[in-house]
């Protein structure tokens, strides 16, 4: 039956700031459709708070609207299409904000996090069935972001988005293991596949990259050195395991990073989405190394660089997208690593909220005064 709830609903991105006043999202009531034979209906425990969900509300990465926010989120399935059988209702889990068709040809070569069917169904604000199940008070239609809308109450979802993952960790922290986690230490693990020894650099100390100084960790780096514009950031990452500090408002920031790697890093990980930092991370790679960026820059920015330094030293320039992971394959191991203590996310969480702080909390999170909040939509 259809379901009607709360949900934070961008109508137009480019709000001013504050945002607390303009009020980019409000919070209404929308209607949910039931699910459609291969999707699911999702009580949400937990919705996180991200930089990509802010590049949306600022408009540096437009999509559209009106939408349904969130993709980092966790929550508990309540209700089945007819085709899903493989998941039951009570089942705890999380989202991956990319589904996979199984049949294209990334998806074909074990790349389902950069699915070619995905890619365009999220770019139309659409599940993967190619509708959307969400609809206003007045009936309109309302996109769904990333394919997973989890700032509501409830959310209907592609069965392939879902993650079904263990209850006893609190379900609603276990949203930063959709995004967060799976991109920051993804990009290390996955995509850098750093090896223990390695010197790395994590350029950027929100959630995601501080989950990249604790993949480098969990790596065996050598050498993890932690760049960022505010001291109160290199002073958490300390504390998650990097071995060296750069505020990268110091004029000399490339030097200090060179002297302090004998030249220069094996890796330098992009995760602040700024050109200014994929420039810090080109210069700080030594001969032979790899730039690998997981941040996503206004859609309009580019970057450059010197062809024949590229080749003379060899270089390389990576893309990482949720963290080159496979979702089903790597939230579970990363919970479990959790579970160990070995991937301490708990401690990044600064805050549960509730609908009426959502504005407020994208201001904190545009001023730098947070790392992640997380939406509690049922209180």
């Amino acid at each position: 039956m259809t379901i009607r709830c709360k949900a934070a609903v961008l109508r137009q991105s480019g709000a001013p700031r504050p945002f607390v006043d303009s009020k980019p999202l409000s919070i209404e009531e929308i209607d949910l459709a039931p699910p459609g034979p291969n999707e699911v209906v999702i009580k949400i425990a937990g919705a996180g708070l991200c930089h990509s969900d802010l590049s949306v509300l600022n408009g540096d990465r437009p999509r559209p609207t009106p939408t349904v926010m969130g993709h980092e989120g966790s929550g508990e399935i309540v209700e089945l299409g007819s085709a899903v059988t493989d998941v039951k209702v009570g089942d705890h889990m999380v989202f991956q904000f990319s589904s996979s068709c199984g049949r294209c040809r990334r998806c074909l070569e074990g790349r389902p996090q950069i699915c070619e069917l995905a890619a365009a169904t999220k770019g139309a604000g659409n599940l993967m069935s190619g509708e959307s199940r969400i609809r206003d008070m007045n009936g309109e239609r309302v996109n769904h972001h990333a394919g997973v809308s989890c700032m509501a109450e409830y959310a209907v979802a592609d069965r392939g988005s879902v993650v079904v993952i263990d209850k006893d960790i609190p379900l609603a922290d276990a949203a930063l293991f959709g995004c967060a986690v799976m991109t920051g230490v993804g990009a290390v693990i996955n995509t850098a596949r750093i090896l223990p020894g390695d010197t790395v650099a994590i350029i950027g100390l929100g959630g995601v990259g501080l989950n990249g100084v604790l993949g480098a960790r969990l790596g065996g780096a050598e050498k993890i050195i932690a760049i960022d514009l505010e001291d109160s950031k290199l002073g958490l990452a300390r504390q998650l395991g990097a071995t060296h500090t750069v505020n990268a408002r110091d004029a000399n920031a490339v030097e200090q990073v060179r002297d302090i790697s004998n030249g220069g890093v094996d890796y330098a990980i992009d995760l602040a989405g700024t050109i200014p930092a994929m420039n810090t991370a080109y210069a700080i790679t030594r001969y032979g190394g790899s730039v690998v960026t997981a941040g996503l820059s206004p859609s309009t920015a580019e970057f450059s660089f010197n062809q024949g330094d590229l080749v003379s030293q060899e270089k390389s320039i990576r893309g990482s997208y949720m963290g080159s992971c496979v979702p089903v394959r790597d939230i579970p191991r990363f919970i479990n690593l959790y579970k160990q203590g070995r991937l301490p996310v708990d401690s990044l969480v600064d805050g549960h909220i509730g609908f009426d702080e959502v504005n407020a909390g994208f201001d904190k999170l545009q001023d730098v005064k947070t790392v992640r909040q997380i939406l509690a939509p049922h209180g």
